[in-house]
């Protein structure tokens, strides 16, 4: 099994995790991991809510907590709040919180 690059950058009292949101899709998901335009990997997320008033952004915090099982509170959008591609700030031991999430990013696409 060949290491694919992962969207989680551990920082001081957390991760950073890369995102590309889609806003008014169908439904509310996690698309996997891709490689964004520039070579770096990005978390594929879409949710039903519109791009207006923060409400998407919203809707991908609420869409993250659940799907990682961790407080709504621990996550912010720590860059790019207006735009598709988001830097998302998850608040924890950063040790503890890779070690989650990439036993979670290895059980996507399969």
């Amino acid at each position: 099994m060949s290491e694919r690059p992962l969207p989680f950058v551990p920082i001081l009292g957390g991760l950073r995790v890369s995102v590309r949101l889609t806003p008014r899709a169908r439904a509310e998901r996690i698309d996997g991991i891709a490689v964004d335009a520039d070579g770096k990997p990005v978390l594929k997320a879409a949710v039903t809510a519109p791009p207006e008033k923060g409400r998407a952004n919203a809707a991908l915090l609420a869409l993250l907590a659940k799907e990682w099982r961790l407080p709504k509170s621990s996550l912010t959008v720590a860059a790019g709040a207006s735009g598709r591609r988001k830097q998302v700030a998850v608040a924890g031991d950063p040790k503890e919180l890779m070690k989650r999430l990439t036993e979670w990013a290895g059980k996507l696409d399969g």
